[in-house]
């Protein structure tokens, strides 16, 4: 209803004028923008409050007093007629929209193909940098909710307008990189994922388990490690080559992950691409007096004016560092694709790495390094405990991936509905995907979750699952409606017949939708666009229950309600599809 909130917006900024020429008072009227609009505690109050008090000070009367005036100036503007009614109640000035109007404006907008974009975030080019592994492991469950964060707030910012570019930024050089070469050099005796059968990304990461084996084998093998990492920074063809080989079977198992998981980038960074520019960049700053050489020959930086302490930047062998990587990283982006803001989703263990990277970009002269965001996310569990990487208890994102779906193939069966579903198999990925992405994403970031793979494939309540079947049932509703069944068939539709509390409730809720996308887009939180599918889900199942489409006896109700129900089930999948969970038309 954004079009009927400005346009009251409007309406009321224009009575306040007309009552503060009519007092007489020496005063500026307000903007419309300005205009406090809320919605009622309860439906019955009306569609949209606002608030009398600020204007009560300003003009020297009661709130209930400027309410009633404004009423009465609104009743006789030519823009609200047909509009709907202004009334006073205490000290609100109380809005009750004409239905008719306003629901067969909003069918007619849900109904364009441009329904589902707004322009809140246009002109803004935004770089998202998410996923980031290291090639040395496959992905597991904290990358699904990074993963899962990255593409919804990168869809969600493009339907508000923005210009987003999706960045992988791979962690392919480094100790934990050389760790898992040594203990291939010392176990591997040459074999390939393919003589053992295993994508490349588990196959690396056996070798970065057996790590720990090594270690309690030889007490050297940190220092040999270490080693690797210096030979492979010196250039050593051997080493290199070595560390491109297992790279690149990491590489093509965890792009079969990605495209699994509905998950997609523009760009991939790689570590070894930007570590040298890195390095020359501290070298400049520490010609330029921005840092200095400690006594054992590191480069680092005093931050501790800022509370940051001091930080290393460059090892005293000259080496490198995850934040040496990460200012050539940014440097490299903003000359190859000039961004206005750039957000690292990267887990909350990493808040104190960020705000050392933003500051040194900062003093190193960088105006762009003011807008770049670290948004932050909480660790997710399973009921069974935290994830033990190096132990070998990892959460394989494949492995819980295919547990969920196996879960849901068990829950179709059971129900009885593997006709109505097809393909049990592919219905099940679907659904496993939507109970993963949805639960990862339904809570604020900042927030640690407890993920329960049951509770999450349920088909009742808080649960992506639930969304995926009300959007199924109201797809049902319009194949049974295309295929010639129920009376619809024979009516047409009129807005004007949707005047009961359900479905006005539904109206507006469908209305809702761009300005939960702004909403979302502003303060970077998916979580609002999930809250929103799955209060539409269920806005839905209540109204349908009570309200018959297809057997409707009235035939134009019956075509009228089946827009209503054509109308959700676009916003369904546009919602959806904004929070990673795949749309089915029959489950």
């Amino acid at each position: 209803m954004v079009e009927s909130k400005t346009a009251w917006k409007r309406i009321v900024a224009r009575a306040l004028a007309a009552y503060i020429a009519e007092k007489g008072q020496d005063c500026a009227p307000p903007d419309p923008e300005s205009v406090v609009l809320e919605r009622p505690p309860k439906p019955e109050l009306g569609d949209f409050g606002f608030p009398m008090f600020p204007y009560a000070r300003l003009l020297r009367a009661s709130p209930q007093a400027v309410a009633t005036a404004l009423a009465a100036i609104i009743a006789r503007d030519p823009e609200s007629h047909g509009r709907g009614e202004a009334r006073a109640e205490g000290p609100y000035l109380n809005v009750r929209v004409a239905r008719a109007a306003e629901s067969a404006r909003v069918l007619a907008a849900v109904a364009d193909p441009t329904w589902g974009r707004t322009t809140s975030q246009a002109g803004h080019k935004v770089l998202i940098e998410f996923s980031s592994p290291n090639t040395n492991k496959p992905l597991h469950l904290g990358h699904l909710r990074n993963n899962a964060l990255g593409e919804s707030l990168s869809r969600i910012l493009r339907a508000a307008g923005a210009e987003v570019r999706k960045v992988n930024h791979l962690n392919d050089r480094g100790i934990n990189i050389c760790r898992s070469m040594l203990a291939y050099l010392r176990y591997g005796e040459g074999r390939s994922p393919e003589d053992e059968g295993l994508k490349g990304d588990h196959f690396v990461g056996k070798y970065y388990v057996l790590f720990n084996k090594l270690k309690a084998e030889d007490p050297t093998a940190e220092v040999a490690a270490q080693e690797l990492v210096r030979r492979w920074e010196s250039g050593d063809p051997e080493i290199r080559a070595l560390q491109e080989r297992m790279n690149a079977w990491t590489f093509e198992g965890l792009k079969a992950t990605y495209a699994r998981t509905g998950i997609s980038f523009d760009a991939y960074d790689f570590e070894t691409e930007t570590y040298e520019i890195g390095r020359e960049e501290v070298l400049k700053g520490l010609a330029r007096g921005v840092f200095y050489r400690e006594g054992d020959g590191s480069i680092q930086i005093d931050l501790e004016d800022v509370g940051l302490d001091k930080k290393v930047l460059l090892r005293k062998d000259g080496t490198s560092i995850y934040i040496t990587q990460d200012i050539g990283t940014a440097i490299r982006r903003h000359e190859s694709w000039p961004y206005d803001r750039v957000v690292y989703v990267v887990g909350n263990e990493q808040q104190y790495h960020f705000k050392v990277l933003f500051e040194v970009l900062k003093r190193l002269g960088f105006d762009w390094a003011r807008d770049l965001h670290h948004l932050s996310y909480g660790m997710v569990n399973l009921p069974s405990g935290r994830m033990k990487t190096r132990e070998g208890t990892i959460v394989d994102a494949d492995d819980l991936v295919d547990e969920v779906a196996a879960m849901a193939a068990a829950e179709i069966e059971a129900k009885g509905r593997e006709e109505s579903a097809g393909s049990v198999k592919e219905i099940a990925e679907k659904i496993a995907l939507g109970a993963l992405h949805y639960f990862l994403l339904h809570v604020a970031p900042v927030k640690d979750i407890l993920y329960d793979p049951a509770a999450s494939l349920s088909f009742t309540g808080d649960t992506g699952p639930y969304i995926q079947y009300m959007g199924a049932r109201a797809a049902s509703i319009l194949r049974k409606h295309a295929a010639g069944e129920g009376n619809a068939v024979k009516g047409r539709a009129d807005p004007a017949l949707l005047e009961g509390d359900a479905e006005w409730g539904l109206v507006k809720l469908i209305a809702e939708l761009p300005e939960r996308i702004d909403q979302a887009a502003a303060s970077m939180e998916p979580s609002v666009m999930a809250g929103y599918a799955h209060d539409l889900a269920a806005a839905f199942s209540a109204w349908y229950r009570d309200n018959p489409v297809l057997n409707c006896p009235d035939p134009n109700l019956a075509a009228t309600r089946l827009e209503l129900v054509r109308a959700v089930r676009r916003n369904l999948e546009l919602a959806s599809q904004l929070v990673c969970i795949p749309v089915l038309e029959s489950m």
